[in-house]
């Protein structure tokens, strides 16, 4: 049996191509760099800083610079040297910078001295969404998500740890004054330098004072947060005895205003906290990254806070909704994290909004008796608790429908920041500056989820 020859592409690295090449015949009609492309053209760019590369040097132009940020957020790249890299080896990249190279100094320059003109941008880009009729805010969900802050939980130290290293520093200086002192009058260790020593152990107990202070100042805010739920809760106690009610439970006790010898405070971050992070299985440094997100998975609201916990989070994090939408919302959603009855009246006292929050962690499996339970819930009795009343609405047909929503709207998104973009971990250090990043990739998120969108009416 005689076999054909097998015919190969002809693969040739070494001639140079006879006419210019047109690198927007190198992607896709419909590849998304051509939608950010078009989408930043509708940006307020006028507000954008430029980034000053020497007098009388030209500048890479705003739009240029928002939309490589932009898609390379998008598509998982946030260091600016990763950027950088980008221009010479990503062809979509390559476009977008018309084969120009911006440097990661200038790239990183740009990103930090924006963070207003950011902010705009991220508002203008749900005004398109309005614009395009691909949003609908009458519900949002709201969340948050532990994301790694740029430091090492390693390179943190307990309030009672740093007082023994306070206490050990002093007897080493002690020592160190006293060998000043005899140098005169009898020879000392060979290559010891008491002053460069000496001036080590003062500096390090200086920073070893600040720490304590900030985790005393923390202390004394803590306290204060929690005063006012002491003082709900026993007048609750209080109430309920009146009634006659049966009281369960410890007696809550006043809050403290002593720091924990536990309580943490990290050198290279230190407005970064050590929290609970994948599902509680282990702690990191960290950031607690907010989002509130409408039906159509667009994200209307984002804040980074420093709390580990939701607990004192929920009015907050309404509160970043942008005014774009702040009008249009009359459902917040939340889960049990965020419950609590302060933070639920500060939401509803204007009338405008309902939240529907979890007051406890359910199964994710309905038992036979929540299967067979009938659709609508007796009637609250007269006197009903503020967790009484929670727990009612959810159980209502509505109150089960909307809550069913928030599964299938906030937490997608966080697993496609954290999956799909790749977005684990924060690169700038500082609560502020941690906000601005944040703000960058709730901005890409929310145009690559516009791209979809707009895919989606297209096609249907």
């Amino acid at each position: 049996m005689r076999l054909m020859a097998t015919r190969l592409v002809n693969i040739d690295r070494a001639t140079a191509m006879f006419l210019p090449c047109d690198l927007r015949e190198w992607l896709p009609a419909d590849h998304i760099v051509h939608f950010i492309l078009e989408a930043v053209e509708q940006l307020p760019l006028g507000i954008f800083a430029d980034n000053a590369r020497g007098t009388g040097s030209e500048q890479y132009p705003p739009g240029m610079m928002v939309a490589l940020l932009i898609y390379c957020y998008a598509t998982g790249r946030t260091g600016s040297r990763t950027i950088e890299a980008a221009t010479h080896s990503d062809v979509a990249v390559r476009y977008l910078c018309a084969n120009t190279h911006p440097d990661h100094a200038t790239i990183c320059q740009f990103r930090t001295e924006n963070e207003a003109a950011f902010k705009a941008a991220f508002v203008r880009v749900l005004e398109l969404a309005h614009e395009l009729k691909l949003t609908a805010v009458g519900t949002v969900s709201v969340d948050g998500t532990k994301v790694a802050a740029n430091a090492s939980k390693h390179a943190a130290v307990s309030y009672a740890r740093a007082g023994e290293m306070l206490a050990q520093l002093e007897l080493e200086v002690q020592e160190l004054l006293s060998q000043a002192k005899a140098a005169d009058n009898q020879p000392r260790e060979e290559g010891l330098k008491v002053a460069a020593e000496l001036a080590r152990r003062q500096s390090r107990q200086a920073a070893l004072k600040q720490a304590r202070a900030v985790i005393e100042e923390r202390a004394r805010e803590r306290a204060r947060a929690e005063r006012e739920a002491f003082e709900r809760q026993q007048e609750e106690r209080r109430r309920r005895e009146a009634q006659g009610r049966k009281i369960g439970g410890r007696k809550p006790e006043p809050p403290t205003a002593e720091p924990q010898p536990s309580d943490q405070y990290n050198f290279t971050d230190p407005e970064s906290r050590i929290m609970k992070a994948g599902s509680g299985a282990h702690y990191e440094q960290a950031y607690n990254a907010q989002l509130a997100v409408d039906p159509h998975l667009l994200i209307v609201g984002q804040r980074v806070c420093a709390s580990p916990n939701d607990k004192e989070e929920l009015g907050a994090t309404v509160a970043a909704i942008e005014p774009v939408v702040q009008g249009e919302v009359q459902a917040v959603l939340a889960d049990s994290g965020f419950y609590s009855e302060a933070a639920v009246a500060a939401v509803e006292q204007s009338g405008q909004r309902t939240v529907y929050a979890a007051v406890s962690k359910d199964s994710h499996h309905r038992s036979l008796a929540q299967i067979l339970a009938p659709c609508e819930p007796a009637p609250l009795p007269p006197g009903a608790t503020p967790l009484e009343r929670m727990r009612h609405r959810l159980a209502t047909r509505v109150g089960r429908e909307l809550y069913r929503l928030r599964k299938q709207t906030v937490e997608p998104v966080f697993g496609i920041i954290k999956e799909v973009m790749g977005f684990r971990r924060f690169r700038l250090r500082g609560r502020q500056k941690a906000s601005l990043e944040w703000l960058l990739v709730c901005l890409s998120y929310n145009l690559r989820r516009l791209f979809v969108l707009r895919r989606q009416a297209v096609a249907g």
